[in-house]
């Protein structure tokens, strides 16, 4: 019920949106056609799009995506994307849930509980992933988010190949990415090597070819964007009227930095949300859709890295940097609220105590004695069983391998 509940939430935004949409699929489309232009037209397109278009921040995985609607009528080709990206919102947060189902594994959650949290922290993901995805029609952070998802979901199953493979292909999708690393950190350490080789290679496979195609490819890495009023960054004492030249790698290296540092405490869960944090609280601009990351951050977080019923951080989310996009007319104000949520949100997961229900450190999960979602324990078909257990008890530490 939960599934219809969301799909239909989905298909209501996405009527609602969908014909003031696109806003953004031109540069898509644009690279897209020069991608697959190889040595034809005037030597703009294959392997020196970057050189010669530094404006086309995406990946090059997502520009490949994006030539596959070429063939069709522009419209036409627009809408079936923006129906493919709005679907992919409906399998995150199905992949979120069943991350969290793993992740909790005999640990005695309630999953009809559990269900609950992931349809409340769901209806405040969807509304935001159709700005990004149909509105904006930015694939590469469609394509990025959901590969991200898919990561996750390989962390719980402890799959060192799959979590680097994912996380290659997210930052193949859009380079920002990168602030999500610290999840191969959450694999248990006889991992991070494997899962970093594959990691490092798919990297190096999507985008080495177009730095030692043209080396004036580096080009696109000094693109510069207007230092909106409204950022996070002006409140910092940052006037510059263009993206300063070390923005780039700080926001990298605070979310690479704050990520590490959730891992270490156990809070693995919490890494997309501090990187999206990075992100939003260092970018000179303010575009609604880069709420997208820090949604799928707390949807993450709210689902596997607390317990309770309401996801208030999802909601929160929503309504204090979206809702206060319509709500406050100031831009200092905006600016200012964007700071005091990535704030106020990075020192909660990462300093709020939390009741334990997985692993923190290396450490073995022990189901407990008592949770806040009454007895019900798992059956056989991963479903809750509350009634007796017909053999053993579960076995303490028998969790996943990534919560080993």
């Amino acid at each position: 019920m939960h599934l219809i509940l969301l799909t239909a939430w989905t298909v209501l935004w996405f009527v609602v949106v969908e014909p003031h949409g696109g806003f953004s699929w031109h540069y898509l489309r644009t690279g897209g056609a020069l991608i697959y232009q190889g040595d034809a037209g005037d030597g703009s397109g294959g392997l020196n799009l970057y050189a010669h278009h530094p404006e086309l921040q995406m990946g090059p995985l997502s520009f490949l995506t994006a030539g596959l609607f070429n063939p069709f009528p522009e419209a036409t080709g627009q809408l079936l994307a923006a129906a493919l990206m709005s679907l992919l919102g409906l399998v995150i947060v199905v992949l979120a849930g069943r991350s969290a189902a793993h992740h909790f594994l005999g640990t005695g959650t309630n999953h009809q509980r559990l269900r609950q949290r992931v349809l409340i922290a769901g209806l405040a993901f969807i509304p935001m992933w159709i700005e990004v995805a149909v509105r904006f029609g930015h694939l590469d952070d469609v394509l990025a988010l959901f590969f991200t998802a898919l990561a996750v979901r390989a962390v719980t199953r402890g799959n060192a190949a799959l979590t680097g493979g994912w996380l290659a292909l997210a930052m193949d999708s859009k380079p920002t990415a990168l602030a999500f690393l610290p999840l191969l950190l959450a694999l248990p350490r006889e991992k991070w090597l494997r899962a970093g080789l594959w990691c490092a290679g798919l990297v190096a496979l999507a985008w080495l070819p177009f730095f030692l195609g043209d080396s004036q490819s580096f080009a696109a890495a000094k693109f510069a964007i207007p230092n909106h009023p409204a950022s996070a960054l002006r409140w910092l004492g940052v006037g510059d009227p263009e993206t300063p030249g070390w923005d780039r790698p700080a926001q990298a290296a605070l979310g690479l930095a704050l990520g590490s540092v959730a891992v270490r405490r156990g809070r693995w869960a919490a890494v997309v949300l501090l990187g999206a944090n990075a992100r939003i609280v260092l970018d000179p601009s303010v575009y609604t859709y880069y709420t997208a990351s820090v949604l799928l951050g707390t949807l993450l977080w709210d689902v596997i890295g607390q317990r309770r019923l309401v996801p208030w951080w999802s909601w929160l989310a929503l309504l204090i940097l979206y809702g206060s996009v319509f709500a406050v007319p100031d831009d200092a104000a905006r600016g200012l609220i964007r700071l005091a949520f990535v704030a106020v949100s990075t020192a909660y997961v990462l300093f709020w105590p939390v009741r334990e229900r997985g692993w923190r450190g290396q450490g073995r999960r022990r189901p407990p004695a008592r949770t806040d979602e009454g007895p019900a324990h798992e059956g056989p078909m991963g479903g809750p069983h509350t009634g007796p257990w017909p053999g053993p008890a579960p076995t303490p530490g028998a969790g996943p391998p990534a919560g080993r």
